[in-house]
């Protein structure tokens, strides 16, 4: 009875910040089907915030399909060069292995908005300017340097026998590498491609510079076009609409892979 007494501030602690952190979500979810004067939803609950979203110019599937596929891109490219970026860092020894690490994170250093203008004008030259590849390789360049510091110390808290063991065996570092190694880090990668995930699902800034024509637009950017009516009036009811299909993915994302997202960072945690 005392360890309970003890522990009652930290779950009112804790109750109280879950309650501020899903007051926001569930605001968005009640106004998005409340009556509000200026929006489809004028009278009664009901679903008309919606309506006005999924027919707003090329319609919401074609925005949600433009936001998978360039988060899904994003996630597989992320994964695939933190994987064997983490790998080398960690489990190999060259000159300038420190010095190219540090200057690999000090990208995280440099303001987002700063290097779009640059990036624009190379894929233009490139011929990949208002294309959803070029914007996945963009939020990619972004999401490198964390990601292949996250895959690196989630390498180094393997064990060295595991992989020496391995290639006693006669796996070469490739065949260790996907076999042994891949599964031992798995924390990690579900940890780097949430967070890919996220960034691309989310991202407005990156679009708004990049994409100009208006069916390749992302969800987030269309929501931002949707909002604003005519004399500057913003629909409120279609923003929270808007809202509430974006977060949705996340949410469930995140609590389908939140136990490898924990483990995820609790390997670098100890391993530090």
């Amino acid at each position: 009875m005392f360890r309970n007494l003890t522990r009652t501030p930290q779950h009112v602690l804790t109750g109280g910040l879950a309650l501020l952190f899903l007051f926001p979500l569930v605001w968005a979810v009640i106004a998005s089907v409340s009556p509000q004067a200026g929006t489809a939803q004028t009278s009664g609950w009901g679903l008309g915030n919606y309506h006005t979203l999924a027919n707003y110019q090329a319609g919401i599937w074609q925005y949600l399909l433009n936001s998978t596929l360039v988060s899904l891109l994003t996630v597989a490219l992320t994964l695939g060069v933190s994987l064997l970026g983490g790998y080398a860092f960690a489990m190999f020894r060259f000159p300038g292995r420190n010095l190219l690490f540090l200057v690999t994170l000090a990208i995280l250093m440099v303001p987002y908005a700063t290097l779009l203008i640059p990036l624009y004008v190379l894929l233009n030259r490139l011929g990949l300017q208002n294309s959803l590849i070029g914007l996945a390789l963009v939020l990619t360049m972004f999401q490198l340097p964390f990601a292949t510091f996250m895959m690196r110390i989630s390498f180094e808290a393997v064990p060295t026998e595991l992989r020496e063991s391995a290639q006693v065996d006669g796996c070469g570092n490739v065949r260790a590498l996907l076999h042994i190694l891949v599964p031992a880090v798995r924390p990690g990668l579900v940890t780097v491609g949430l967070f890919a995930f996220l960034a691309a699902w989310n991202d407005f800034i990156a679009p708004l510079v990049l994409i100009s024509d208006s069916g390749k637009t992302p969800l987030p950017l269309a929501v931002a076009n949707m909002r604003q009516q005519v004399m500057g009036i913003v629909d409120y009811g279609a923003t929270e609409a808007g809202v509430v299909v974006l977060a949705f993915p996340c949410i469930v994302l995140f609590l389908a892979l939140q136990r490898h997202y924990v483990r995820g960072f609790m390997s670098g945690a100890l391993k530090g």
